[in-house]
């Protein structure tokens, strides 16, 4: 995957205090994506995964006020324990794609927008992974995602570490 030079990518890089299987499993399981998918204040109360290339994942992420958002990810490329490359987008429960300013967010967040997740090995115990997102088309829209990602970020790394 790549961007161009008038698209601005978001690249958030974390190191986890757990073995990369850990990290991976994370990613992969359902019932752990729900565990740390969605920023600080939401919650995940579905995750139906297809993790395989060509498959399909809806999660969804509820505001503690209620507000319920869902993507898809729909995933390109899986190379176990080294990358994840999937294509996030805006849905509704059924997972049918919908524009997220049709959701009321910025009118500046594309309507797809690539991902890579790639997971490098630091010993037995420790884990790098770099969240790479394509195509946002400014600064500003990406440094938003970039925020929403440290936050879920966080939630990921207290659940790779009390396992």
């Amino acid at each position: 995957m790549s961007s161009d030079n008038s698209t601005h990518d978001m690249i958030v890089t974390r190191t986890f205090g757990a073995p990369v299987e850990r990290v991976w499993q994370a990613w992969s399981d359902p019932e752990q994506v729900k565990r740390w998918w969605g920023p600080q204040g939401f919650s995940s109360p579905l995750c139906r995964m297809d993790f395989r290339e060509g498959g399909i994942t809806l999660v969804s992420m509820r505001s503690d006020e209620g507000w319920e958002v869902f993507n898809t990810w729909t995933y390109g490329s899986i190379r176990p324990m080294e990358k994840i490359e999937f294509v996030a987008r805006f849905a509704d429960a059924d997972g049918n794609q919908v524009r997220p300013a049709d959701l009321g967010l910025p009118p500046t967040i594309p309507d797809e927008v690539p991902h890579e997740v790639t997971f490098s090995r630091i010993g037995d115990a420790t884990t790098e992974m770099t969240v790479h997102e394509f195509g946002y088309p400014d600064a500003q829209t990406a440094a938003m995602s970039k925020a929403g990602m440290e936050q879920v970020l966080d939630k990921m790394a207290e659940l790779v570490a009390s396992s």
